[in-house]
């Protein structure tokens, strides 16, 4: 009897965790940064940029540029913070100015 219970128990615990890890994958945070680019570059190098995820750490932004880099910049970083408002203040454009 008490393999019985032990064996139900294993199973359920494993069911449990199977159902468990999809979620926690899900709640992931996507790019985190933990250096940091100090130099402007220029503009018509950058193709987009993002914020980190909100569970980071540190608050960032990711700049892509043209060749497929990536590169982190701290959200108080003023270059960073420039490009940022002007890609997503910039309607329909989807250039720098």
């Amino acid at each position: 009897m008490k393999t019985l219970y032990f064996t139900l128990g294993l199973l359920l615990l494993t069911a449990c965790c199977c159902n468990a890890l999809p979620k926690g994958l899900q709640l992931a945070p996507g790019n985190c940064c933990f250096k940091f680019y100090t130099r402007g570059l220029p503009l018509n190098l950058v193709s987009g940029i993002t914020k980190t995820h909100s569970s980071c750490q540190q608050k960032a932004f990711i700049v892509q540029y043209y060749t497929g880099r990536q590169i982190c910049y701290r959200q108080t970083f003023q270059w960073a913070l420039n490009v940022y408002n002007q890609l997503h203040n910039t309607e329909g454009s989807g250039q720098l100015q």
